[in-house]
């Protein structure tokens, strides 16, 4: 079977975790069986494909979406999008919907979000298929509990925030509530999505903040998990983060979002924050900090590899073509 991927021109700029999850379905699929290629928009070839899938609801999706069912192709679409009643007026609804409503077949990364994606929008709930996020089997490799900590000096104990420096990250709540517990320093690891952002956050933060950019999936990473006090997520929403996922196999302590999909992965091996009230969530890492030690987790995050996930999604195609 042979699938072509696309995806808005922008993605790649400063990628995400749903650039990380396509780079991750190409590298597993062909384990399956499924032969990927990646759009190339001076040699598209749309006819040698069986199945077309397309990332990301950003606004301008939908011109792609639509020119492929005109070719008769069948659409498979990865929604990574969490919108509620009470948040669907921050988004272009009818576009979204137009968007969906042309695939064949909408992919989310949890029931919960296929759930309320039909209802919101008012689309068929057997249009949604769920495949759920994974990691490499790089990360169930027990990480060194104090290379990271040996690396960069840190002596006192320390919350770790991974990805992109953004507003839906929610990092700026994040500094401001870490400054209940000065003892504790923050550790932010990740590119900076949206500059302006990212300087009011280390501006915000000071020195309880150590901000390393953006690393690779390597050892250093794996210690980074490993010996954190505290894996915090306290994002607007997530559907979940993928670090979260990695962060778990580290068997770090989790402080996450209530927002989205999370409970749905983690139930009870985590600890649910809302966002939007900074004093909360200051309240939350106290309590957390207050029981948490590195390696204290106990997710079975080997039932979320991205050989394992990939298999429902290579179904989906099989399916439609």
């Amino acid at each position: 079977m042979k699938v072509l991927f696309s995806t808005y021109p922008m993605a790649f700029h400063t990628p995400g975790g749903g650039e990380v999850q396509l780079l991750a379905y190409r590298k597993h699929l062909p384990l399956h069986n499924v032969e990927v290629t990646l759009f190339d928009q001076w040699e598209p070839r749309f006819l040698e494909y069986d199945v077309v899938h397309f990332f990301s609801c950003i606004s301008g999706s939908a011109h792609f979406c639509h020119f492929v069912k005109r070719l008769g192709l069948p659409l498979v679409v990865s929604a990574s999008l969490w919108i509620t009643e009470a948040t669907r007026h921050l988004y272009p609804i009818d576009e979204i919907r137009y968007q969906l409503d042309l695939a064949d077949r909408v992919v989310t990364n949890s029931n919960i979000e296929s759930d309320t994606l039909a209802r919101v929008l008012d689309l068929p709930r057997e249009k949604f298929s769920t495949v759920y996020n994974g990691i490499d089997e790089f990360f169930l490799k027990p990480g060194h509990p104090t290379a990271f900590r040996e690396q960069h000096g840190l002596q006192q104990r320390f919350v770790l925030n991974v990805g992109n420096i953004e507003p839906r990250k929610n990092q700026l709540s994040l500094v401001r509530a870490m400054k209940a517990h000065p003892d504790v320093k923050l550790v932010l690891i990740g590119q900076q999505r949206d500059p302006e952002y990212s300087q009011a956050v280390l501006r915000e933060g000071g020195d309880q903040v150590m901000y390393l950019g953006p690393m690779p999936h390597d050892d250093l990473l794996l210690s980074a998990y490993a010996s954190c006090d505290l894996f915090c997520l306290p994002s607007t929403l997530e559907t979940p983060g993928l670090a979260a996922l990695e962060a778990a196999a580290q068997r770090a302590p989790l402080l996450i979002t209530s927002e989205g999909s999370c409970e749905e992965y983690f139930g009870g091996h985590a600890r649910y924050v809302p966002p939007g009230d900074d004093a909360v969530l200051a309240a939350a890492l106290g309590e957390a900090l207050a029981v948490s030690e590195p390696g204290a987790g106990s997710f079975n995050s080997a039932d979320f590899t991205w050989a394992r996930t990939t298999a429902e999604l290579r179904d989906v195609y099989r399916e439609l073509a």
